[in-house]
């Protein structure tokens, strides 16, 4: 995948909360509560065939509720690199 394309922040974002949403113990249900956004939302964000965006703000949001540093949620891993 072209990393100069906007849509791997994206990717990246997807996977990355889904990884530390679950290192959390977190489901999709309570990270909306914990995070007060709706569930209908971060199920698209991790979604692989809906294409959701966000705000950094909202980005933001999501690592303070998951105790993570903003920017581990946009870190490349080797399987996002691989794609």
């Amino acid at each position: 995948m072209d990393k100069i394309d906007e849509n791997y922040a994206y990717i990246l974002l997807a996977r990355n909360l889904k990884k530390y949403r679950k290192e959390a113990g977190l489901t999709q249900e309570q990270l909306s509560i914990k995070s007060r956004y709706a569930l209908s939302f971060i199920k698209n964000l991790e979604s692989k065939s809906v294409h959701q965006t966000c705000s950094i703000g909202t980005a933001y949001g999501f690592a303070k509720a998951l105790n993570v540093p903003l920017s581990k949620l946009f870190e490349e891993t080797e399987d996002v690199e691989k794609q």
